[in-house]
C-alpha cells in the first residue's frame, strides 16, 4: 500500500504543469554562464552568440566614441563577472521579449575586501527563440540596511516597488554604428529637480533626471559646427527655480592636460529657463590646440 501511494505521489508530480519560473530560471542562468565564460576568456564569438544585439552595438559604439579598440576592449572591466554560485536565487520575471533574475548575498567581483550580503539583477532580451544577455545592476545595500533585512528573510517587497528590478517587455531598438570618434567628448549635467535631455549632433542621446553627471559622446565630436539639442522639464517636487548647468568638454589624450570646455548652456538660481534649445559649437584650430597642450 505504502508503495503504491509513493508511485502515485511520483506520477501526479511528473504530470503536473511546469511553471514559467521552472523553466524560466535555468535558460536565464545558462546564459548568463555562457556569457561570463565568454568574457573569462576573451571569446569573441561566444560573446556575440550570447549578448543581446542592440547592447552588441551600444559598446561598439561607446568604445569607439572612447577610441578604443574594438573588440579588444570589450573584455577590459575593473572587475570580472560575478558567478552565481553561492548566491540566493530571489526571482525570475519575464514580460513580452525581456526577461529579470534577481540574486542575494556576497556578490563577489574579485577586488579587495570580503564580498557583503548585496543585491544584482540580471537582464535579458529574448531573440528568436533564444534568451540574450542584456546587463547586470548591482545594488549595494550598505545605504538600505533594512531591504538587505527584507530579502535576506525571503521578503521581495522591494524587488516589487522598484522599477528597475522588473522587466518592461521593451526591447530597445538595435542603433546605428556609430564613426569612431575624432574628438573624445563628454555632456556633463546638473539637473536639480528637473530632467534634462540631450542631443549631441542627432546621434549621441542622454537623458538625466535630478542628477549631476557626465555620459561620454557617442560619436564623439566633429570638426568645425557640432549640434546641441535639449528639452528641459521640471520634476515632482522640484521647485523650476533651481540653477541648472548643461556642458560639452572635449577629452584630450595628451596626458596632463585638462578637458576643454567647448559648450555651455547655464541657468542661475531663479534665471530664466528656455525649455527647450538648438545650440551649436564649434570645433577650430585653437580648441584643437589646446586638446593637444599646445
Amino acid at each position: 500500500m505504502n508503495r503504491l501511494i509513493s508511485c502515485l505521489f511520483v506520477v501526479a508530480f511528473l504530470a503536473s504543469p511546469v511553471s514559467a519560473q521552472d523553466t524560466l530560471r535555468p535558460a536565464l542562468e545558462k546564459t548568463y554562464a555562457i556569457w561570463r565564460d565568454a568574457m573569462l576568456k576573451k571569446d569573441v564569438r561566444t560573446w556575440q552568440l550570447a549578448t543581446a544585439r542592440y547592447r552588441q552595438v551600444e559598446i561598439q559604439n561607446r568604445l569607439g566614441s572612447e577610441k578604443r579598440a574594438f573588440p579588444a576592449g570589450i573584455f577590459e572591466l575593473p572587475a570580472p563577472p560575478p558567478s552565481l554560485q553561492g548566491l540566493k536565487f530571489l526571482e525570475a520575471k519575464e514580460k513580452g521579449s525581456t526577461a529579470k533574475a534577481s540574486y542575494f548575498g556576497k556578490v563577489d567581483f574579485g577586488v579587495e575586501g570580503a564580498p557583503t550580503d548585496n543585491l544584482i539583477v540580471l537582464s535579458f532580451i529574448q531573440e528568436g527563440a533564444a534568451w540574450r544577455y542584456d546587463r547586470a545592476d548591482f545594488v549595494n545595500l550598505a545605504i538600505l540596511p533594512e531591504v538587505r533585512k527584507e530579502l535576506a528573510a525571503g521578503n521581495l517587497n522591494y524587488l516589487e516597488e522598484t522599477p528597475e528590478a522588473r522587466p518592461s517587455g521593451v526591447v530597445p531598438p538595435v542603433p546605428m554604428v556609430a564613426p569612431v570618434a575624432k574628438y573624445i567628448a563628454k555632456v556633463y549635467v546638473f539637473c536639480p529637480g528637473r530632467e534634462v535631455q540631450v542631443q549631441v549632433n542627432k546621434i549621441s542621446i542622454h537623458k538625466f533626471a535630478n542628477a549631476k553627471e557626465a555620459e561620454v559622446v557617442i560619436g564623439g565630436a566633429i570638426d568645425g559646427p557640432n549640434e546641441v539639442q535639449f528639452a528641459v522639464k521640471k520634476l515632482e517636487g522640484g521647485t523650476g527655480k533651481e540653477a541648472m548647468t548643461i556642458r560639452v568638454y572635449l577629452m584630450s589624450e595628451v596626458q596632463g592636460v585638462l578637458p576643454v570646455k567647448a559648450f555651455e548652456y547655464q541657468v542661475q538660481p531663479d534665471g530664466l529657463l528656455q525649455p527647450t534649445g538648438t545650440k551649436f559649437f564649434n570645433v577650430d584650430a585653437a580648441m584643437v590646440a589646446k586638446l593637444k597642450g599646445k
